[in-house]
């Protein structure tokens, strides 16, 4: 695995990978994280993947890491 580089973020990790004819996009807040997984011939280049990573798509993700911090929470209550 292979890093092609990192977005700056003031609340979460971005890092960007190659591997195995994919991209993946994780985004790491604490103790979770999100892997997104792209083809890499479903796009041009690298560079698209900082365009994919967009203030939208950053803040959808960290709108799911509240649902998966509820959820998990939940599930630890439940134990």
């Amino acid at each position: 695995m292979r890093i092609v580089g990192e977005i700056p973020h003031d609340v979460c990790k971005i890092t960007l990978f190659s591997w195995n004819n994919r991209y993946l996009i994780k985004l790491e807040l604490g103790y979770l994280e999100q892997t997104y997984k792209v083809n890499q011939f479903d796009i041009t280049s690298e560079d698209d993947l900082y365009r994919i990573v967009d203030e939208r798509f950053i803040n959808e993700a960290l709108s799911r890491f509240k649902d998966m911090e509820s959820n998990l929470q939940l599930a630890l209550e439940s134990v």
